[in-house]
């Protein structure tokens, strides 16, 4: 699983917006989502490459044997085709940013 950590001393002070342009940077169009305490999503795919990432809260993902648990300022590539599941960890929502490449 491919899981970037926000690097304060090369990215800056993270914030949603110095968060979305990264993604945007990287060629993503970015939406916004708060999953509320609880919130799950069974194994599925994307037809899409995406990537999710964390602006507040903790969101566990697990792909195939593999389990991360995100936090603020973590990001985890979800390619096309891939079952994964996720899950809000604990009592605050998420923000997440779900990013899409453009030419998808």
């Amino acid at each position: 699983m491919q899981v970037e950590r926000w690097n304060f001393e090369q990215d800056g002070p993270l914030s949603e917006q110095s968060l979305r342009r990264k993604l945007e940077g990287l060629g993503y169009r970015v939406s916004r989502y708060i999953y509320p305490p609880g919130t799950y999503f069974p194994m599925h795919a994307h037809a899409v490459d995406k990537i999710d990432a964390v602006v507040s809260g903790h969101f566990r993902i697990t792909m195939g044997a593999e389990e991360v648990l995100l936090g603020a300022g973590d990001a985890v590539y979800v390619p096309s085709g891939v079952e994964h599941s996720a899950e809000v960890v604990g009592e605050d929502a998420v923000a997440s940013l779900d990013a899409v490449k453009n030419d998808s």
